[in-house]
């Protein structure tokens, strides 16, 4: 499952950062996941959507430990998780 895909106060533990490559090259590196990565989005972390925007549900506010942060969808769908 997506982080994306979760609702409102719903808990989850991440298992994976998907990198979506965009050119051919397997030397090349995702941006936003290796941001991801850099903010703290690794596996077995416990992550919260604690709301989501009210136009298309974004962006969604995100909470991992004392943290908040603001994804768009494009974003947390790199993001597999697993329901606590």
């Amino acid at each position: 499952m997506r982080l994306s895909q979760l609702k409102s106060n719903q808990i989850a533990t991440i298992t994976q950062v998907h990198h979506h490559l965009e050119a051919p090259s397997s030397d090349s590196k995702d941006a936003i996941a290796t941001r991801l990565l850099t903010l703290g989005f690794v596996a077995g972390e416990k992550v919260e959507v604690l709301t989501r925007g009210i136009f298309g549900g974004e962006p969604l506010l995100i909470k991992i430990g004392f943290t908040r942060f603001a994804l768009r969808n494009n974003e947390a769908e790199r993001i597999e998780v697993e329901l606590v």
